[in-house]
């Protein structure tokens, strides 16, 4: 099944900041959002992970289908590489954390405790966590901050062989991957022509 988003719009802070956002994303697929900072694609983002509620359109995917990764690896620090992943696969109740440690890069640091990683190393099992998971959209925002080139094409290689096992991949990003087989969506287009208040007040500068 497709993920499919008709006429949405969503707010950041209690305005709306895009309107009739509408694209369709299918097994294998992988779609790029490209817009300048603060057109809304974390708030966009957020609105597809059920983070927050959209003001209009729609949202389609099947049920529990759907990760996100934001900007925060979301570790704990006291627990080592290893134990981290286990502790995500144990939620999702899937396995895997021995082939995701390896396809990230990540085996040799398994014993390491997450405090005690590099920027990199930490973002590497951040993003590790999305093969341990077993959904089948990927919703990534800026992924491949702290990454160096050799991770970044690390990281291309596990979304490549994501989709070639029918999964789906969203990804927000001002970085070229090399997937030169994703479609691009530029949200400009969609940016809301005036600010609309919405009633709410919710504030994503820290997310």
């Amino acid at each position: 099944m497709d993920l499919v988003v008709d006429n949405l719009a969503v707010a950041r802070g209690g305005l709306t900041v895009l309107e009739g956002v509408s694209f369709s994303v299918e097994p294998g697929q992988a779609l790029i959002l490209r817009g300048p900072n603060g057109v809304g694609k974390t708030t966009l983002l957020r609105t597809l992970a059920g983070l927050q509620p959209a003001v209009a359109g729609s949202i389609s995917a099947p049920p529990e289908s759907l990760t996100y990764a934001a900007h925060a690896d979301g570790l704990k620090a006291v627990l080592t590489v290893e134990e981290n992943l286990q502790f995500w696969a144990a939620i999702h109740g899937v396995g895997g954390v021995t082939d995701a440690m390896a396809q990230m890069n990540l085996t040799d640091l398994r014993a390491r405790r997450a405090a005690n990683l590099s920027a990199g190393q930490k973002r590497r099992l951040g993003l590790a966590r999305l093969l341990v998971t077993g959904r089948a959209i990927w919703v990534l925002d800026e992924p491949t901050v702290s990454l160096d080139t050799a991770s970044v094409a690390l990281f291309a290689g596990v979304v490549r062989a994501h989709l070639g096992a029918g999964g789906m991949v969203l990804i927000a990003t001002h970085i070229d991957l090399g997937l030169t087989e994703a479609a691009v969506l530029d949200l400009g287009p969609f940016k809301a022509k005036a600010p609309v208040a919405t009633g709410g007040g919710f504030d994503e500068a820290f997310t």
